[in-house]
């Protein structure tokens, strides 16, 4: 009995330890760039091609707040002292493009309270929240037709052979070329966005759930037929069950997949959602607005992942692969 509960002990404490390493390292992975991102913005001597002016002094051109080459800067300076005029002054600073972390993390709130310089621009909760619409529908639709055919054709060596040659074709045409053919069928609006989002995941989902579904073991089904089970009462009670928690995890995979369609399937028709916010920052030259945006995508696809990551160990409690994630 005190063995027992000695060996207890133990497995709680290393699986305290194994969940704080774990912690320690996700952290770490995301520490790291942090750090090499921060080294870059505040520390001069790694890498400042740009000065930023805090003093015109006697050259007419510059304007405090300017960024110009250190070439530039430099032959100015000499000019000034060869004049005898009043000399520039400026810091090291890096592109417009790279604003500092501390500039990004503004933006963060403030692309939230801010008012859009136009008025026309919506909000960036607004354009999110009218991507986030597209990617649901697009993955939703893309599910609906793609996971009952790659069970199909996982299952029946006959639907593989009718229908995955066409689609290992099809898989390999880029989905972005379907776009002005989407828009004069579908329209401008959100459908043509939608659709780039079908056409770039279902193919993809057809065969990646054939593929899991030839791992279910085989035993299981050759024992349903032994029984008597018919095609469709073994679909639904021996296939579907047995790769339940594989195919969810294939899901998890596909819809990360669906959100690297996104941008592209934005631009297609009139311009919305995050992509037209990213756009127009850009274009205005709000380039720690264009990062925060950016990061905003991989914050909402990495929580929802994790959120359906908790959710699985939840659905599926024996299946080990979920718990090791």
């Amino acid at each position: 009995m005190f063995g027992t509960r000695m060996s207890d002990v133990s497995q709680l404490l290393t699986r305290h330890i194994w969940a704080r390493k774990h912690a320690l390292q996700v952290v770490g992975s995301f520490l790291l760039p942090l750090l090499l991102w921060c080294a870059v913005s505040y520390l001069p001597f790694i890498w400042h091609p740009k000065m930023l002016i805090e003093e015109p002094g006697g050259v007419d051109y510059f304007r405090a707040g300017m960024l110009v080459d250190k070439s530039v800067f430099k032959d100015e300076l000499a000019n000034m002292q060869t004049q005898k005029l009043a000399l520039p002054q400026g810091k090291p600073a890096n592109p417009i493009y790279l604003p500092a972390p501390h500039e990004v993390a503004k933006a963060f709130y403030t692309a939230f309270t801010k008012e859009p310089e136009q008025k026309d621009m919506p909000w960036l909760h607004e354009s999110l929240w009218h991507s986030i619409q597209i990617i649901f529908w697009g993955f939703v639709i893309s599910s609906i037709i793609g996971v009952p055919l790659g069970i199909l054709s996982g299952t029946y060596s006959t639907m593989a052979r009718l229908n995955e040659p066409f689609i290992e074709f099809f898989r390999y045409l880029p989905a972005p070329a379907f776009g002005a053919l989407a828009v004069a069928v579908l329209g401008i609006y959100d459908a043509p966005k939608i659709s780039i989002i079908v056409i770039g995941t279902l193919f993809q989902q057809i065969l990646i759930v054939a593929n899991t579904t030839r791992k279910l073991d085989p035993t299981i089904v050759e024992a349903a037929l032994t029984l008597g089970t018919n095609r469709l009462r073994m679909l639904t009670r021996v296939v579907v069950p047995g790769i339940l928690p594989d195919l969810y995890r294939d899901q998890r995979i596909l819809l990360g997949w669906a959100w690297t369609y996104l941008i592209v399937a934005e631009l297609i028709g009139t311009s919305s959602g995050i992509t037209w916010f990213i756009t127009q920052q850009a274009r205005y030259q709000h380039f720690d607005n264009v990062y925060a945006a950016i990061m905003m995508i991989g914050i909402i696809g990495f929580g929802t992942d994790i959120l359906l990551g908790k959710l699985g160990r939840r659905l599926f409690p024996w299946d080990r692969s979920q718990k090791k994630e």
